[in-house]
């Protein structure tokens, strides 16, 4: 594994885990970064080139003149394809980043062979309870003063403790997380802690307009309907951020489409139950032979 860098209107910092042939483009969630794939980078790089970008605001990827918003991630996304992939690629993406991914595919069709959505952010399922937790949490992000007041206790609390309070909401058992991947995402957070206000402000900026896309339940399954890359769907039933049913409605709007449900597993999967993660993604990427060199 390499740790590299694109010039994007900013520099956009990747982790290269090596491989040949098609490229495999893992895009991380809100919050976090390439750092979240870990687990399982370097055993998909036996299927392809496998590349993870820190999205703008995101890991080692400073937003400067950019936007941490999802709309200008989508864009910066596209041109990382371009600039990195430089071919039609398999793109692996966890909760903001499934949406993302899911987002590119249907704007840019051609950019995408595959898709594997890992706990895509998805709408709410009508009639069913959010977590209380992360119900106060979004909305708490979605009120200005209140906003702020959240993100001065996450400083306040340290990077190691908000680290490890982010991958417990995550996880079914935060036991499970390799202790040196854990290791190197603290690493990081006193890393970003360094970075100042802005890692706040992009937070903030991530999280509204992720929220608002997701309130816009037509144009998001209009969006949905326009794929047509084969499309594997991953979520785990004891997740706290995407509800296991919310996910069963998206399978429901594509038949076309393989869903896994990967039991007592959390928000994470790819941390949290590599092996089984893998022991869902590896064969139906294998499956699909058509885009593997």
């Amino acid at each position: 594994m390499e740790q590299r860098s694109v010039d994007l209107n900013g520099k956009v910092h990747y982790l290269d885990f090596g491989g040949s042939g098609r490229p495999i483009v893992l895009v991380h969630g809100l919050g976090g970064s390439s750092l979240n794939w870990l687990g399982v980078g370097e055993q998909l790089a036996n299927l392809g080139r496998v590349v993870a970008p820190d999205l703008a605001g995101h890991g080692r990827t400073m937003s400067l003149a950019r936007s941490a918003r999802v709309s200008s991630n989508r864009v910066l996304l596209s041109r990382f394809l371009d600039a990195v992939a430089r071919e039609p690629a398999v793109l692996i993406g966890n909760s903001m980043g499934g949406y993302l991914s899911l987002a590119q595919a249907a704007a840019e069709p051609a950019s995408v062979r595959a898709l594997v959505l890992v706990a895509p952010a998805v709408p709410p399922p009508p009639r069913k309870s959010l977590d209380l937790k992360v119900a106060m949490l979004f909305a708490g992000l979605m009120t200005p003063f209140v906003a702020s007041l959240i993100m001065r206790r996450r400083a306040r609390r340290g990077p190691e403790q908000t680290v490890r309070d982010l991958l417990k909401l995550c996880t079914v058992d935060i036991g499970r997380i390799a202790p040196e991947i854990i290791a190197a995402h603290v690493a990081l957070g006193r890393e970003r802690a360094t970075y100042g206000r802005v890692t706040s402000r992009d937070f903030i900026a991530a999280a509204r307009s992720l929220m608002t896309v997701l309130l816009r339940r037509r144009r998001y399954a209009e969006m949905v309907g326009l794929l047509r890359a084969p499309t594997l769907l991953v979520n785990g039933t004891r997740d706290r951020l995407v509800h296991i049913e919310a996910a069963r409605a998206l399978a429901a709007q594509r038949p076309d489409w393989q869903f896994e449900a990967l039991d007592d597993v959390g928000h994470v999967p790819q941390l949290e139950r590599p092996e089984q993660f893998l022991a869902v993604v590896e064969p139906w990427l294998r499956s699909h032979s058509a885009w593997i060199a």
